[in-house]
């Protein structure tokens, strides 16, 4: 950075000496000075617990700026990062406090978390079985391609976070299971596939979060792309939690001109950039370092698409999504998805039933301007695709609800509408059945042939 961007910038470079990253983890989080100061031995014996099964990891952002620790437990941003007892079902939660209780043995400890978390839908969406292509006669480690357009890339070096949200329906990759994870090194092979299919256009990558990775590996990546030139290819997107988790990497790391570099060549390729942010909470905007990161991002050229799911105790109010939004578009952003809390991990303790999260979402959006309207929602990302949920209407004295297809697995399916019987208590697709007396919705017959042809290619992989 410069002295001239220093001097224009916000009071962190006038008031503060720049801060390294510290992580905070099972290991060393008695050691924090707001936790032994707000918990008991036995709440701190209950993090450990679900933190040996949900992947715990916060920092020291996250700790000292984010956290309003007047309030604790009932924070948003420390129920966002840090193990609550009731995020494992009780009979989960007692076999694992006995184990810990029982032994110190590090590999029976994993035993017993692998066992619990093989029960909480590790892979959703069909994303291990039915989300991996198959090329050159190889299912292609570290990539998923579920929609025509897009492809995912899982850089080996990005299978991690700057700290881990409790809710992460990707908690997997943070795990020391090799079986539950997706990572690949070879981006030759991802460019060739990329080339192969000319309805490719769209490149995401993703992890973990590629934003932890060091910037001159992240470089590399990009180069290698830009190098190959694949004439298909408009647009780079970067699915990230950086900018709430750790902003300093895009400010005051002492590389982050060379990732702002980075971006820039994308753009100059001619390309699109999209820097897809994962913000959950208004509280996550509210610093001047995060300001400063989301304007140096925008200096390169780059788009911030703002995205979250919706969960129970961290922003299920419809205030706090309006808020979000009206202040994502005063800096610059543009609002995309709001996200209903996927089927895996812990999503019994944050799932918001469908009628509520669609009623959130239409007074949110209702308090916003039109430049906030951008935003898609309430969507479940789920094995079919992305299906909004329109609303609950009565059609013929039936109380249904109304949906549709944002992404299909077949793009045929895309924005054809379709009904539900009404559940008060349904919180997933897989808690819906079609209205009218049909017996299967009008996608399953196809999904079903897709998810057998799927299951054939890769028998004989």
């Amino acid at each position: 950075m410069t002295r001239d961007d220093r001097r224009s910038a916000p009071n962190i470079y006038k008031t503060r000496i720049f801060p390294k990253y510290k992580s905070y983890t099972l290991r060393n989080f008695r050691n924090i000075s707001q936790i032994r100061a707000n918990f008991s031995e036995a709440e701190l014996f209950e993090m450990e617990v679900v933190g040996n099964v949900l992947p715990f990891k916060a920092n020291n952002y996250v700790v000292d700026e984010l956290i309003d620790w007047d309030k604790a437990a009932a924070d948003p941003i420390f129920r966002l990062t840090f193990p609550q007892k009731n995020m494992l079902r009780p009979e989960h939660y007692d076999m694992m406090a006995s184990t810990l209780k029982r032994t110190s043995s590090k590999s029976e400890i994993a035993s017993v978390a692998n066992i619990i978390r093989e029960e909480l839908n590790p892979n959703p969406a069909g994303q291990k079985d039915f989300n991996v292509p198959v090329f050159n006669g190889r299912p292609l480690s570290g990539v998923q391609h579920k929609y025509r357009q897009t492809v995912l890339f899982f850089p080996s070096q990005s299978q991690t976070c700057h700290a881990y949200c409790t809710f992460c329906f990707r908690w997997p990759q943070f795990t020391a299971s090799q079986d539950l994870k997706f990572a690949s090194k070879e981006i030759d092979t991802v460019i060739e596939y990329i080339k192969s299919d000319p309805s490719i256009t769209d490149l995401l990558i993703t992890g973990g979060d590629p934003m932890v990775m060091k910037p001159k590996l992240f470089e590399h990546y990009i180069d290698e792309i830009l190098k190959a030139n694949p004439p298909n290819l408009t647009n780079i997107r970067i699915g990230t939690k950086s900018l709430a988790y750790w902003p300093y990497k895009f400010t005051t790391d002492e590389d982050s001109g060379l990732l702002l570099r980075s971006f820039e060549k994308i753009i100059n390729s001619g390309r699109h950039l999209s820097f897809m942010a994962h913000f959950n909470h208004y509280a996550e905007l509210s610093t001047d370092v995060v300001r400063l990161a989301i304007k140096r991002i925008q200096q390169t050229g780059a788009e911030i698409r703002t995205q979250s799911p919706l969960f129970k105790f961290i922003n299920d109010d419809p205030k706090v999504w309006s808020r979000m939004w009206n202040e994502q578009v005063r800096l610059g952003c543009i609002p995309y998805y709001m996200f209903i809390a996927r089927h895996t991990g812990a999503q019994h303790y944050f799932k918001v039933d469908l009628e509520r999260a669609w009623n959130i979402f239409r007074k949110a959006y209702q308090d916003c301007s039109g430049l906030a309207r951008t935003v898609r929602g309430p969507v479940m990302s789920c094995n079919p695709g992305k299906v909004q949920v329109l609303g609950v209407t009565e059609i013929n004295n039936e109380k249904v609800f109304a949906l549709r297809f944002l992404q299909g697995r077949n793009e045929d399916w895309v924005h054809r509408p379709f009904f539900a019987g009404y559940d008060a208590g349904a919180a997933w697709i897989n808690n819906l059945k079609p209205a009218f007396g049909a017996d299967k919705f009008f996608y399953e017959d196809e999904l079903s042939a897709i998810y057998k042809e799927k299951i054939a290619v890769l028998s004989n992989h």
